[in-house]
């Protein structure tokens, strides 16, 4: 199926790629079966931000779990942003790993979970909306270093790797 335009945009004129995606958010050809994609802009609460970002990340579809957290991050009060920025990168940063992007995943979850980390020692505030953020970036440093061992050759299942973002202790499955 050809393209309908030069340029895709949605409904308010802004450029936007209509091509479908699959689960870790690759563009497909047009016409293709894709994984229906995230809206964009919606207001969440934080519970609901989380509930959602984990049924995703539980789904293997950390792209669109980052998604989520984008819109946290755009909408959520300014003394949360960094937080949700944060978690939008480890996210990505999963995504990568299992896109066998080795470099760019184990960069991205040392840059999340450092903003992560940077936002708790900030604020003090060590379960921001009942997650764990110190399980949280263990899982991410664990990640980085098993995505680096294992190279761009044998990329990480999104779902097997998917951190709990609530939990405690175990919160991270990097081992698997």
């Amino acid at each position: 199926m050809l393209r309908p335009s030069a340029r895709d945009r949605d409904g308010q004129g802004r450029a936007r790629n209509a091509r479908p995606r699959d689960g870790l958010g690759r563009p497909l050809p047009y016409g293709a079966d894709g994984v229906p994609r995230q809206p964009e802009g919606v207001v969440r609460t934080p519970a609901e931000t989380v509930a959602e970002a984990q049924a995703l990340l539980d789904a293997g579809k950390p792209f669109h779990a980052h998604e989520v957290f984008e819109d946290a991050w755009k909408s959520g009060p300014r003394t949360e942003r960094a937080l949700w920025r944060g978690l939008a990168q480890l996210a990505v940063g999963l995504t990568h790993a299992a896109r066998g992007n080795a470099t760019g995943g184990a960069r991205l979850l040392r840059r999340g979970a450092g903003a992560v980390r940077e936002w708790v020692a900030d604020t003090g505030t060590q379960h921001p909306h009942g997650m764990d953020p110190a399980g949280l970036v263990t899982w991410a440093r664990e990640l980085a270093e098993l995505v680096e061992r294992r190279g761009a050759a044998h990329p990480v299942d999104a779902a097997t790797h998917a951190p709990r973002l609530r939990g405690g202790a175990g919160t991270g499955r990097a081992s698997r």
